[in-house]
């Protein structure tokens, strides 16, 4: 069993492992992940942050940011997922499953995360217990799958556009769910600059939301300087 797994608190665990499909479906079972998501996600962006910064002490804000996006983005937390064996563990709603949720990204990815999250709170919220055991998994991402990822980030893109052209504040992102069911759930995100909204888009995750929003805006963007040459 990965060291990942293994927790003093598994009422924890057990938390971390519950998709929103399943309290659903069994309302008497505890919470769902959730809030463990929440937290997770913003431990693995620190982290990953940390370990790029130490590790490419050559590379500019830019790069890094990239290279951060394609260690934490949706596929690679999926097969992380997988690496320590989640995707069977997931508690996952009758309807999730039909669906094929145990080998779904966004719900591999998300239970990735609340798992991180609990592990953390378990540790007594150590963050060099998470770091020792996130690191070897992002020691074992080939190198060329993070510089073809990072290449056709598309939010990553974007913001670079913004802060070469208008702001060196980066684009905002508001997202919100508008459809779909439990364990499929259908989010529209809108990305400002300052207060205009530059682009819209929609996905099965606020991620994928936000990275369709984020290449409607690049489209606009290209369409707009086109039609001013």
């Amino acid at each position: 069993m990965h060291k990942l797994l293994i927790f003093n608190n598994d009422k924890l665990l057990r938390c971390a492992l519950t998709h929103r499909s399943y309290v659903h479906e069994n309302p008497t079972q505890g919470e769902h992940n959730e809030r463990l998501e929440f937290l997770g996600d913003a431990l693995l962006n620190f982290l990953s942050g940390e370990y790029l910064y130490r590790r490419y002490p050559e590379k500019g804000e830019d790069e890094l940011t990239r290279r951060r996006s394609a260690l934490v983005d949706e596929k690679q937390l999926a097969k992380f997922a997988i690496e320590v064996g989640l995707d069977l563990r997931m508690r996952l709603g009758k309807g999730a499953i039909l669906d094929g949720g145990f080998q779904n990204p966004n719900l591999l990815s998300s239970t990735f995360e609340a798992v991180v999250g609990a592990y953390y709170l378990d540790n007594n919220s150590d963050i060099e217990a998470i770091r020792k055991v996130v690191e070897p998994l992002f020691d074992a991402v080939p190198e060329n799958i993070v510089e073809i990822r990072a290449s056709v980030d598309s939010k990553n893109r974007f913001q670079e556009w913004v802060q070469k052209n208008i702001t060196p504040t980066p684009p905002k992102y508001v997202t919100e769910q508008v459809g779909g069911y439990s364990h499929a759930p259908e989010f529209v995100a809108k990305v400002f600059v300052g207060e205009k909204v530059y682009g819209v888009g929609r996905g099965r995750s606020k991620k994928d939301a936000e990275k369709a929003a984020a290449e409607d805006a690049l489209a606009k963007v290209k369409e707009t300087s086109k039609n001013l040459l």
